[in-house]
């Protein structure tokens, strides 16, 4: 027997060795650890890798960007949306994977145990106090001990059920933050869109003309120099030109940005040339012939902001019943089947079964307090509530009013330029005529060209109105599948969505139970 023991000490030694090395090895490495910074070269392989990853299964345009292309191309590839999806995916996962919290807590364990002096016992007499026997070893100095065995707590399953209830909304809460970023993303799009077409329409006439006001203002200055007139003329002159010539350079400037947003918006590249379809008809005001109330009551039912702040309330709610389930009785059950090598044993494999009850004493002086703070939760998370609501209304009747107005805006600019495009007209004429000076064509060709542009602006400032009312009715386009979708099919899906929202028809609403009479 002592010669089968010092042969396991004997072999037990090395190990002990090559576990204090390990040990001493660990903290030595933990004791020099330093931050490493980013070196250029990394930084670029990952932006690299980020691009690829960002162009990856874009299709590439092959002719015209039509509105309905540039949303679907939105829809299915810009970073932002990809983003709020991917979120909502993860609150997904979070929600699959608390539900298996509810399940009993299935466990195989397994270990070693080692000491370097025998377990050793003896008995001493009651009456006399006289160590009785010799001393006896009960227990190896090392053995394995192995279990699988399964525990169940009622109190865990409560707190599982109402934390998974709770993921649950966090996932449509996030399904809501999508439809939030849709609206948003095709607002943008709309505005861009409409810059880029206003940049095609007007850049190369912007273009010719500031080579006109700079080859008069040449002229301007030779005719100073020459002083062939009063020297205040040529001046004013001048003056007059380089105005013009300041108007241009900054409808220039707005114009030049519009191409590289919108392909941002669209996932495609920001170098990339982009031609444009500008889209047939006018502004449509038929939403301002709805009834004010029937837009309320799909704002009070579709609006994203108003439906979060109710998926928050009931996150409250829940959380209030988690709190009280912490002044409930603990009652956990578990059954294990174990087994060990110890040589002492008489049975090295036995089954254990248990139950248990368990009660924080001490947790009913906070259970006053705690109450209080989840009423005070779920009071707070009504009053979001409340208060998002009459921020929708609010919100509603503004958009409203903004698209109303803006639709008059786009009506007068849109007059006003056709108005100075005739004039242009008669300007040239007299020009040629030699009626009127170069001077003269150049300020009424500059007039014509910003009156055009704000003629683009304001229809583009009533899209993006159509689009905000859109957004605070959540109306978003309904498109199920955009990710896996075809670009030509998505395309198509997008336009039967923005041909329904120019129908200025409301869906319908599911029937509403009458509240209760208040006794």
């Amino acid at each position: 027997m002592k010669n089968n023991y010092s042969t396991k000490l004997a072999a037990i030694v090395p190990a002990r060795t090559v576990l204090a090395l390990a040990l001493t090895v660990g903290l030595t490495g933990c004791a020099s650890l330093t931050p490493e910074a980013l070196q250029p070269a990394e930084v670029l392989t990952t932006a690299h890798a980020d691009q690829a990853a960002l162009t990856k299964d874009v299709e590439p345009l092959a002719g015209a960007l039509t509105l309905e292309e540039s949303v679907a191309r939105a829809i299915k590839h810009n970073a932002e949306r990809r983003l709020k999806a991917m979120e909502e995916a993860v609150a997904f996962g979070t929600f699959e994977a608390g539900k298996f919290d509810m399940l009993p807590k299935l466990v195989a364990a397994a270990g070693y145990r080692y000491r370097d002096r025998d377990l050793l016992t003896t008995s001493r007499d009651l009456e006399t106090g006289d160590l009785i026997g010799a001393r006896t070893i009960s227990s190896s100095a090392e053995a394995l001990t192995t279990e699988l065995g399964f525990s169940w707590s009622l109190l865990d399953f409560g707190q599982s059920y109402y934390a998974a209830k709770q993921n649950g909304d966090r996932v449509l809460i996030a399904a809501e933050r999508r439809r939030k970023a849709i609206h948003t993303l095709i607002q943008d799009v709309r505005t861009a869109y409409w810059r880029v077409v206003a940049a095609e329409k007007l850049g190369a006439t912007v273009r010719a003309t500031i080579v006109e006001a700079e080859s008069a203002l040449q002229d301007a200055r030779k005719a100073e120099t020459e002083m062939l007139r009063s020297p205040l003329e040529p001046l004013r002159y001048q003056r007059q030109l380089l105005e013009n010539l300041r108007l241009l350079e900054v409808i220039e400037h707005e114009l030049s940005t519009a191409r590289v947003e919108l392909a941002s918006l669209t996932g495609l590249p920001l170098s990339q040339p982009i031609k444009v379809v500008e889209p047939a008809g006018g502004v449509n005001t038929a939403w301002l012939d709805a009834a004010v109330e029937d837009m309320e009551a799909h704002a009070l039912a579709l609006n994203p902001d108003l439906r979060e702040s109710m998926y928050n309330a009931r996150i409250a709610q829940q959380e209030t019943r988690r709190a009280m389930l912490r002044f409930f009785p603990g009652l956990s059950f578990n059954y294990a089947h174990k087994s060990s090598d110890d040589e002492f044993l008489v049975h090295q494999a036995w089954n254990e079964a248990g139950a248990q009850i368990s009660f924080n004493l001490l947790g009913l002086i906070s259970a006053p307090a705690q109450m209080r703070l989840a009423e005070a939760g779920v009071a707070l998370a009504d009053q979001k509530r409340v208060a998002t609501q009459m921020a929708v209304l609010t919100q509603l009747h503004i958009a409203r009013l903004q698209y109303a107005n803006a639709a008059r805006q786009f009506e007068r600019a849109d007059a006003i330029a056709g108005v100075d495009s005739r004039i242009t007209e008669h300007v040239a004429n007299q020009e040629e005529a030699e009626k009127q000076t170069k001077l003269e064509r150049v300020s009424q060709q500059t007039a014509s060209i910003l009156s055009a542009l704000r003629r683009y602006q304001a229809l583009s400032n009533t899209h993006a109105a159509a689009s905000r009312l859109q957004a605070t009715l959540g109306l978003e386009p309904t498109v199920e599948g955009s990710d896996g979708m075809p670009l030509a099919e998505l395309t198509a899906a997008v336009a039967r969505s923005l041909q329904a929202w120019e129908s200025g028809k409301l869906p319908a609403l599911p029937e509403v139970a009458a509240a209760p009479a208040q006794e």
